[in-house]
């Protein structure tokens, strides 16, 4: 969960980040939501909108405001903080909407119909602004890193956050596809790391690093507290995230059940009579 200080962004504000983005925060802050959801404004003129958010009246407003004539609107995945106001811009700007389908977990905003899903590795062109698609499932199976090679600046989502580790939800979210999707970022030419909540963040590979190297070691904790003995979901949790606070358990406890599906799948833990424990296989 927690690893740094997160940034504080005030909602509403158009903020430039380099010659061809800018960042709107929607007023959705909360404990899981940080300072509320990043939306990016990408290139002049013609614009892409990354991330519309939460469907908020104040936040579509402050959009159409900013943004000149938007082309696009483009999803890293589609939890109700990060897509619903697609729909809504789209009506408003004729837009075309890109990003992948909502998967069918209960968790997922179900009005999000794209135009377009973009491949993985697609590159995708408006104007003077070049993106390259990344599928990077694990936070959910539908998500998209958007690299902006001009600007060494890769979109993350809740792929990667600034100061915490995203929370993975199973049966959709998934700790061994996020591990991996992990490596594969590492893979391509970034300096920055723009998130879904929280400030920039620059050497961005590093940060991936250290992020992979957060969870392994979250990983070892968990196997750690299996060696002492069986232990249930929600015993293990206060254990295993005794560094952080009581009232993000109930989210912790989601993120321990991927850890848990994932040593299962690896063959190092087993559930049995509503226990988990060390497999001896």
């Amino acid at each position: 969960m927690a690893l740094e200080p997160r940034t504080y962004l005030i909602p509403g504000n158009p903020v430039s980040l380099g010659a061809d983005v800018r960042r709107i925060v929607a007023p959705n802050a909360g404990m899981m939501t940080g300072p509320g959801t990043n939306t990016y404004l990408l290139g002049q003129g013609e614009v892409a909108v990354l991330d519309p958010g939460p469907d908020i009246e104040s936040h579509l407003l402050a959009l159409l405001n900013a943004a000149g004539v938007i082309r696009w609107v483009l999803v890293t995945h589609t939890h109700r903080d990060h897509s619903p106001l697609a729909a809504r811009l789209a009506e408003r700007t004729g837009a075309r909407l890109l990003g992948r389908a909502p998967p069918r977990d209960g968790r997922q905003d179900e009005t999000f119909r794209p135009d377009h899903e973009p491949s993985d590795g697609e590159r995708l062109r408006l104007g003077d602004i070049e993106l390259t698609a990344i599928h990077t499932p694990g936070h959910a199976s539908n998500c998209l890193c958007y690299l902006l090679q001009r600007e060494r600046l890769l979109f993350t989502g809740d792929h990667v956050l600034e100061g915490v580790s995203p929370v993975i939800l199973p049966p959709d979210g998934d700790m061994s596809a996020y591990l991996d999707s992990l490596d594969k970022l590492a893979s391509f030419d970034f300096e920055g790391i723009a998130p879904g909540h929280g400030g920039v963040m620059q050497r961005g590979k590093r940060v991936v690093s250290a992020l992979k190297a957060h969870r392994l070691a979250r990983e070892r904790k968990v196997m750690k507290k299996l060696a002492a003995g069986p232990a249930t979901l929600d015993q293990l949790t206060p254990a295993v995230y005794d560094d952080v606070s009581p009232e993000r358990h109930s989210w912790a406890k989601l993120t321990l059940e991927a850890h848990l599906i994932k040593l299962q799948r690896d063959g190092h833990a087993v559930l049995h009579g509503g226990s988990w424990r060390i497999s001896r296989a």
